[in-house]
């Protein structure tokens, strides 16, 4: 099986940045087990990007083994700003297609800002990648993930402080090599 780039610069970045420096403590179970699925929309049209989320909610419906799904648009939504109006959009539409409660939707993207933040604020990196990816994650699996961690609300919290720690450079050498790693060989 041949893996995509941009499939590959997005397991890079959940190994090395994601589960290697702890920012999520639930991802590397799923990981080791393959119970994530990378799907890529390789359309740059909204309506399409939107699509191919409910037929991912679909598909998590009838494949109970995977635990949750990356969604990755290397070909569109590199604005940050169309990307929250996207993410928004997205949400409206898990919320129509009655799948409130059931799945959810965590963002990352290669410029992400958090609302009042500045954007040179190394804790953005927490939640940047190297392509715009909705995560869509299965509600149940986080409730058990939560309960079973002894202090899921210092999780966000750490993982600010790690970014600061670490800086600003640091962290985008690191999502930018994970990219590199997914860059057609020559």
């Amino acid at each position: 099986m041949t893996i995509a780039p941009e499939e590959y610069a997005i397991r890079a970045w959940l190994e090395t940045v994601v589960i290697g420096l702890d920012l999520c403590p639930f991802a590397a179970k799923p990981f080791r087990q393959d119970g994530i699925r990378f799907s890529i929309c390789r359309s740059a049209e909204t309506a399409r990007g939107l699509e191919r989320l409910i037929e991912e909610c679909r598909h998590l419906d009838t494949d109970l083994s995977i635990n949750t799904t990356l969604l990755i648009y290397p070909h569109s939504l590199h604005e940050f700003d169309d990307y929250l109006d996207f993410l928004s959009l997205a949400e409206t539409l898990l919320s129509e297609q009655g799948y409130d409660g059931i799945y959810q939707l965590a963002s990352f993207h290669p410029d992400y800002c958090f609302a009042d933040s500045d954007s040179d604020d190394p804790a953005n990196y927490t939640n940047r990648s190297p392509y715009p990816i909705l995560h869509l994650l299965r509600e149940d699996s986080i409730a058990e993930a939560i309960e079973r961690h002894p202090d899921p609300e210092n999780i966000p919290r750490r993982n600010i402080a790690l970014a600061r720690n670490l800086g600003k450079s640091h962290l985008h050498t690191l999502i930018a090599s994970c990219r590199q790693a997914g860059a057609p060989r020559e």
